[in-house]
């Protein structure tokens, strides 16, 4: 097993078979435990990992192949991965899944994946098809501006020469988008929960003055 590229809150290993990952920081039994009953409820509903099994606070997972949607759009193909995640994105928010009980089943609510983005989508490096969507720890039902609002914002952060391709990843979700001040209100609290979590973990911590930057500079974007 050796540490997989791209984990960021918890230790994620594999070994071209499976994916053992640990969680860690706040709630981590609650979020692995969402994960696993979202995963079940959602295999041949959308690409998404198997569960092989949990245990000690490690979720085994099968291993899925595709590259990493981020790499793939350092590599110039911004357009393609970003059109792929819109389509994806509107499958997501049609799943008819019992999500873990976050929040009561509302009609006006969709599945959320919560940490949506093309850090978290693989895909076939040629065709450009989606071969997986990971890391369901956060998702929730809510408006599906929180998804389309943070794919954007993880963008804009980590990837802002690719700012134009984003009208493609709106054009290719298909539905009506929430104006500019809806979407940076959900970027804004998004931050503010990561700020929140980080606190949690590490109180006045590293993780804390990270997401206080990273909102200011969020709130003072411009469309």
């Amino acid at each position: 097993m050796r540490p997989l590229k791209h984990g960021y809150t918890n230790r994620t290993l594999g070994d071209g078979a499976v994916v053992k990952k640990t969680y860690e920081g706040p709630d981590a039994e609650l979020r692995l435990d969402r994960e696993r009953k979202l995963l079940t409820r959602l295999q041949r509903r959308l690409p998404v990992p198997p569960v092989h099994k949990a245990d000690s606070g490690t979720l085994t997972l099968g291993f899925m192949t595709g590259a990493p949607g981020q790499e793939l759009l350092d590599a110039g193909h911004a357009v393609e991965v970003l059109e792929a995640c819109g389509r994806l994105l509107r499958r997501i928010h049609g799943a008819e899944a019992s999500v873990p009980a976050v929040c009561a089943r509302d009609e006006d609510k969709v599945l959320v994946h919560g940490d949506y983005g093309p850090h978290n989508v693989l895909l076939d490096p040629v065709t450009f098809q989606v071969t997986a969507v990971v890391d369901w720890e956060f998702a929730h039902l809510g408006d599906p501006v929180e998804d389309l609002a943070w794919c954007e914002w993880i963008v804009r952060m980590h990837h802002p020469e690719h700012r134009r391709a984003l009208g493609g990843f709106f054009h290719a979700y298909g539905r009506d988008v929430p104006p500019w001040p809806a979407r940076q209100g959900a970027m804004l609290a998004r931050c503010e929960s990561l700020l929140e979590f980080c606190h949690r973990w590490e109180p006045n911590g590293t993780g804390v003055t990270l997401w206080r930057e990273r909102a200011v500079a969020t709130a003072g974007w411009q469309e």
